[in-house]
């Protein structure tokens, strides 16, 4: 596989963007056969030249039941993250928010269903605050970032702020930790981040 990809230059990742700049949905090429299927799931290579540079540095793996809501979570400055995530079981609906004070898009979000057969990956850029529902019985849910975690920059904002008109797709009552019913609404928020032209 690997030498035939050199020499036909086979493309193994499509980017694509989305409504706000930098937060990106990544599908990648699947080859299948009568025995199965093979993808790359990750390429520095080909990210870099897609995307940007980029050094992951950790990876992380949470499984949840059907109703489950983590989030709205990032890191703050200096310990900001980038995240790289992906469904490999089961279905999610990820979110990414921007919070970065002065962004033509403060408060708005992008919404994109992770799943096991569509083996989409989704780039949260730094600046965002990143959460998910598991709308499957269960999922298991990967992701990288590009900064290790620091509990002490940990922050938040409500999963369940109706105004930031986010649709969970869940029908039941949600599931959260507690950590993640105490975040404030946005407008109660001190955001962290600076937007940034470039």
């Amino acid at each position: 596989m690997y030498s035939l990809r050199l020499a036909v230059n086979i493309i193994v990742m499509e980017v694509k963007k989305t409504s706000i700049d930098g937060v990106l949905i990544i599908e990648p090429r699947i080859f299948e056969d009568s025995r199965g299927y093979f993808f790359e799931s990750f390429s520095q290579r080909e990210f870099e030249e897609k995307v940007g540079p980029i050094n992951f540095v950790q990876d992380n793996e949470s499984k949840s039941s059907y109703g489950v809501m983590r989030g709205l979570h990032f890191q703050r400055p200096p310990f900001t993250q980038s995240k790289l995530v992906r469904c490999v079981k089961g279905a999610v609906l990820d979110v990414a928010v921007d919070i970065r004070k002065g962004s033509p898009t403060y408060g708005q979000h992008v919404a994109v269903e992770l799943t096991e057969d569509n083996h989409r990956q989704f780039f949260i850029p730094k600046g965002f605050a990143h959460g998910f529902a598991v709308l499957s019985e269960t999922a298991v849910f990967q992701y990288k970032c590009d900064e290790f975690y620091h509990p002490e920059a940990d922050g938040g904002i409500s999963i369940q702020d109706d105004s930031l008109g986010i649709d969970w797709h869940i029908k039941d009552k949600a599931i959260l930790s507690e950590k993640d019913t105490k975040h404030p609404l946005l407008k109660d928020f001190e955001s962290p981040f600076e937007y940034l032209l470039v």
